[in-house]
């Protein structure tokens, strides 16, 4: 049995839980609309960060897709291109062995090991220089922060003495 009378035949226009052409369809189960719930939630702005921080941020992703790059076409040549180069370099020979079946038999395995060991080498010593980056910012906004603190509760006007009589009454 249909859900809405007259499914078959098409949208009854006196009945608002039909769509055209819907079968067992309520109109709760359609597609929500987005504009009314990104109006009442908007998605919360990122924190502010100092241009020297962004810029390290920036340079620490260029670095790491770069990275990524560069090991990524050493596994392909290594996966796809010297298999392909297999019987030009059948006559080389590498610890006593073809190196076709070198490469096949471990030497592929260990060059995909040193990649991930280069990785990890290069990834920590970029976390640290951002790391780096992060506590200079951090120190530089604090350092900023305390300046600012000082010169208000100095004020031009306020003495030491003025300061110690109100530290006296308790105001």
């Amino acid at each position: 049995m249909h859900s809405c009378p007259g499914a078959r035949t098409g949208h009854r226009a006196d009945n608002p839980d039909c769509l055209p052409g819907a079968f067992l369809i309520h109109r709760r189960m359609a597609a929500p609309h987005h504009s009314s719930h990104a109006t009442q939630n908007p998605a919360p702005e990122p924190p502010a960060v100092s241009a020297a921080l962004a810029r390290a941020h920036q340079k620490y992703w260029r670095f790491n897709l770069a990275l990524i790059a560069a090991l990524m076409t050493v596994g392909f040549a290594v996966s796809f291109l010297l298999p392909l180069a297999a019987p030009a370099l059948a006559h080389l020979r590498f610890a006593g062995f073809r190196l076709p079946f070198y490469f096949g038999a471990q030497g592929a395995i260990l060059i995909y090991l040193a990649l991930i060991v280069v990785y990890i080498l290069s990834m920590q010593r970029a976390d640290r220089q951002l790391q780096r980056a992060l506590e200079a910012d951090a120190n530089a906004a604090a350092d900023a922060n305390a300046a600012i603190t000082a010169s208000v509760t100095e004020g031009p006007t306020a003495s030491p003495t003025a300061a110690a009589d109100a530290g006296v009454r308790g105001t």
